[in-house]
């Protein structure tokens, strides 16, 4: 008996060495993949442009996986050394803290979660197994240890002036990027509104209220119920725009989208998708809806995967991003990756010359491609990160026609 109780210890030890020491890896390796398909010809006037741009990224997830942002990785789609190559100026980081098992963009509930295994596997601190909010201030922290391990090629961006900052020392010197930090859904709150106070404290400026399931403040494009905003929900929306953080409407049900746009005093984003008018699949916004985040001044940020485009091409994005141009003016359009968010695509974030090749095949000028690739983004953000009481309401546009 003794020994077949040994043997079982030892049987559980060698698979707790087997998950800990592959699983991750794994995971990362075969869920942020590239398609390999074959990308478009880049022309010197394509590359001489890119290289001109101050381009801004709205979305990705790379946070959530174990690697070191500073470093060049063999995995997923981004790190520094490949933002620099993509000549990336400024880049949105997500904070994913909760997915369900079985995640679809059709219906799911809040009861498990892929995220914990994930957490445990990668050996993150305790505190982080079993509490949503300490997931979110880890990547804060992880953050922060990135930006001091790189140099000074990575700056945190947590105000207008830090934007500002940004800007001015990319023209002087041609380098750094800039990193803000945002929430994937803030069931991270954990059911306490107060504990967005932490979370602006630890440098997060950008949220989305729902991810792939409903929660405590409003309903998922992807959850069971899909109603609106509730009265937390709605309470929360006022202290984002007070204090100075965009409000994302990414995977928001329609009625949560609606609800948002109805009381926004500040622009909104839709950080990373598609439209219904070019890929019909329940995740992306419908004409209407683009309008409404045209009329508070926001932009929609466009993914490169099948799920927000059908198609990873990235003339598939290009025509998206035609859709709402053409629908409510170029000053509403932007990108949105969704890097390292579980997703394929064809191209990672150093090829981001292929989007600025696909929008001059598409008949893009050169202004409306430096309006799209970060322009609308820098002007977005920086009306979103001050404090509500230091600026002017600002006036809700009328869409063009």
């Amino acid at each position: 008996m003794k020994k077949v109780t040994l043997g079982l210890v030892a049987l559980v030890a060698i698979a707790l060495i087997v998950f800990f020491a592959f699983a991750p890896r794994w995971a990362d390796e075969s869920m942020n993949t590239i398609d390999g398909k074959a990308l478009i010809e880049v022309s010197d006037e394509a590359r001489d442009l890119h290289a001109s741009l101050t381009i801004v990224d709205l979305h990705s997830d790379t946070l959530m996986w174990d690697r070191d942002l500073s470093e060049r990785s063999g995995r997923g789609h981004m790190d520094l050394p490949r933002l620099e190559e993509g000549n990336v100026a400024l880049q949105v980081f997500s904070s994913v803290t909760k997915t369900p098992r079985g995640q679809n963009y059709d219906g799911n509930d809040s009861d498990t979660d892929n995220i914990t295994p994930l957490v445990i596997g990668q050996m993150q601190p305790v505190r982080t197994w079993f509490s949503l909010l300490e997931r979110s201030l880890y990547h804060a922290k992880k953050l922060d240890a990135a930006i001091a391990r790189s140099g000074n090629g990575i700056v945190p961006i947590e105000s207008r002036s830090d934007i500002d900052g940004l800007l001015g020392r990319r023209r002087i010197k041609g380098n750094g990027l800039g990193a803000l930090l945002s929430i994937e859904g803030l069931h991270n709150l954990e059911g306490d509104p107060a504990n967005l106070d932490q979370l602006y404290a630890a440098g997060f400026r950008m949220a989305g209220l729902v991810h792939f399931f409903d929660n405590a403040l409003a309903g998922s494009m992807h959850g069971l119920e899909r109603g609106g905003l509730t009265p937390m929900g709605k309470q929360v929306i006022g202290r984002m725009e007070d204090l100075g953080m965009v409000v994302d409407i990414a995977h928001c049900s329609h009625a949560c989208v609606a609800d948002i746009i109805a009381m926004a005093r500040r622009p909104v984003v839709s950080s990373h998708g598609g439209v219904q008018a070019t890929c019909p699949v329940n995740r992306n916004l419908s004409d209407e809806e683009i309008r409404g985040v045209a009329k508070t001044g926001g932009i929609v940020g466009v993914g490169y995967w099948e799920g927000a485009v059908c198609d990873t091409s990235p003339r598939a994005v290009a025509k998206a991003m035609k859709h709402i141009r053409d629908l409510v003016g170029i000053e509403h359009v932007a990108l949105g990756s969704d890097y390292d968010g579980a997703t394929t695509v064809r191209f990672d974030t150093s090829q981001l010359v292929q989007v600025t090749q696909a929008l001059l095949d598409e008949g893009f000028s050169e202004d409306e491609i430096r309006a799209v690739m970060g322009g609308n983004a820098i002007r977005v953000l920086t009306a979103g990160l001050a404090p509500l009481s230091e600026s002017p309401a600002p006036s809700r546009e009328e869409p063009a026609a």
